[in-house]
């Protein structure tokens, strides 16, 4: 008998997740378990002292739960340092080039192991120092870099070589490691032991928690004792949408990336999808306007939540009737084909990666987890913090200028979809901007086309950026010329490519078999138990 599926990020990832299911775990501890593991099996991707969301959908009640563990604004209880640790760097994606900003004021409240923790606590079966073993086990040894991993520590190099300690890790001989390389972070096989047997407490007031502080005091950091002391994960109700008779539930705020999904799933519900065929010039169209509502809500998210009493008053307004109607009229009208400017696209990082679980009762958990491109030091006990108070797309309004404490809005957005009270698929990205319309085709690709998730996963997708419709290799040629035609702005792309999101989903068929997908453009992998 399957006992469920684990589809993630890398292979080794993925067979912890199965691992753990064969073990008698759930798919709560398999996604933890899983997600632990990936912390030293997908570096470049993510790491420790990064955050995340979750998303778990409970079988036998029926219901389903998103966790909010991303990352906070740091500097509670302490006045801001004269010198900020505060550093810009270019990263080159060959076709362009993008600047972020890395450091200790980089350094947002890690939530991983808050998170972790939570869902383990709430949803899990195992106990918790089960689930961190793999994980153990693995930093004691290190792995053996693969292509895809060494591909993103590669694009990372000038973080990875920022510093004498980080350094040590990526390039201790001088040269950066690469295919067939040994990755080891000295210290990381006891710090996740630590957290085995004191649990959050290892991070919240423990010898970890106060590395931390001492070394953001010392370096021009603004993370705090309060900080970590006062960080709560966060279990909410998710905002859920139909579409195709089917329950679709997104995280709710912080979770910026799930309402836009939500909004294009309203505005798709109103057209015949299937009825425009799959790869046509006239699907293109619907998808790339689409996208461009999706994008315009988010500015339209942002008027409704500065209006609105608190967030879920926000998110209904901004799914209000008569919003939703609009959207609909301006993709009728075809808006984005009407503009003619033509912005260049900037080709981001590999910085997050998504585990997706679902074992043999119908349990299922969704975890999208990112470090940023990492803050470019190592700690002597063997962390490596985020770099989310540098990501310029999670702070429109400027750098460091929201208060100590506030949510950190993100584009990560952990999914499922139910059927007729239970779980159909599950899924999640990487890819910032583009995890909402990866995950927007995906979806559409089972719902609309009847793809099964490894014909979904594998199709070739379009992106918008700006009014540029980024178009992956795959597509239809004529297609694509009959879309530019009709006065799109197209960029045919040669290759597939990790740009694209990297979207790993696991389901159940109408027989009741389980499913599962890993995205190869991002190392996708899957595991079956």
């Amino acid at each position: 008998m399957t006992r469920g599926v684990c589809a993630a990020g890398d292979p080794t990832t993925a067979d912890v997740g199965a691992r753990i299911l064969r073990a008698g775990g759930n798919a709560v501890d398999a996604a933890v378990a899983a997600t632990f593991a990936s912390f030293v099996a997908e570096p470049g991707r993510v790491h420790l002292g990064g955050s995340g969301m979750g998303h778990v959908f409970d079988a036998a009640t029926g219901r389903a739960t998103a966790f909010d563990f991303f990352s906070a604004t740091p500097g509670l209880g302490a006045t801001r340092p004269e010198r900020l640790d505060f550093r810009a760097i270019e990263i080159d994606f060959g076709d362009a080039q993008q600047w972020f900003h890395v450091g200790r004021a980089s350094v947002a409240v890690p939530g991983n192991v808050f998170g972790l923790a939570a869902m383990a606590d709430v949803h899990g079966r195992l106990p918790w120092a089960e689930l961190l073993a793999p994980a153990i086990d693995l930093a004691a040894t290190g792995i053996v870099l693969n292509e895809a991993q060494a591909d993103t520590v590669r694009l990372l190099e000038e973080i990875y070589t920022l510093e004498p300690g980080i350094a040590s890790v990526f390039a201790p001989d001088g040269r950066l490691i690469g295919v067939g390389d040994r990755y080891f972070v000295p210290g990381l096989s006891d710090l996740l032991r630590t957290i085995a047997t004191d649990g959050v407490t290892a991070i919240r007031t423990g010898a970890i928690a106060r590395e931390i502080v001492a070394d953001q005091r010392t370096n021009g950091g603004l993370l705090t004792a309060r900080d970590l002391a006062d960080y709560e994960a966060v279990p909410t109700t998710p905002v859920a949408v139909r579409y195709r008779g089917r329950d679709v539930l997104v995280p709710p705020p912080p979770s910026t990336g799930g309402l836009l999904i939500a909004v294009g799933l309203r505005v798709m519900q109103a057209f015949d999808v299937a009825a425009l065929g799959r790869g046509s010039a006239e699907h293109y169209a619907l998808l790339a306007e689409t996208m461009a509502a999706m994008d315009r809500a988010r500015g339209e998210w942002a008027v409704a939540r500065a209006a609105a009493p608190d967030a879920r008053a926000a998110v209904d307004r901004l799914f209000a009737d008569d919003a939703c109607a609009a959207r609909v009229d301006a993709v009728r009208a075809g808006t984005l084909r009407a503009r003619r400017d033509d912005p260049a696209s900037p080709r981001g990082p590999g910085e997050t990666t998504h585990v997706s679980t679902l074992d043999a009762d119908g349990n299922a958990a969704s975890i999208t987890n990112s470090s940023g491109i990492a803050s470019g030091f190592l700690l002597p006990g063997g962390l490596i913090l985020n770099s989310i108070l540098g990501e310029a797309d999670l702070h429109p309004q400027g750098f460091h200028v929201d208060p100590p404490g506030a949510r950190i809005e993100t584009m990560m957005a952990p999914t499922v979809v139910c059927n007729d009270g239970a779980l159909e698929l599950a899924l999640g990205s990487g890819g910032s901007s583009r995890i909402r319309t990866a995950m927007l085709q995906v979806i559409s690709n089972v719902l609309d086309f009847g793809l099964d998730v490894d014909a979904a996963v594998a199709a070739p997708r379009l992106h918008l950026e700006g009014t540029r419709v980024e178009i992956e290799a795959g597509f239809d040629p004529g297609a694509v010329d009959a879309f530019a035609a009709a006065g799109y702005a197209a960029n045919r792309w040669t290759i597939r490519s990790a740009y694209f999101g990297g979207a790993h989903v696991v389901g159940r068929d109408a027989e009741g078999r389980l499913h599962g997908a890993g995205d190869d453009r991002r190392g996708g992998a899957v595991a079956h138990a």
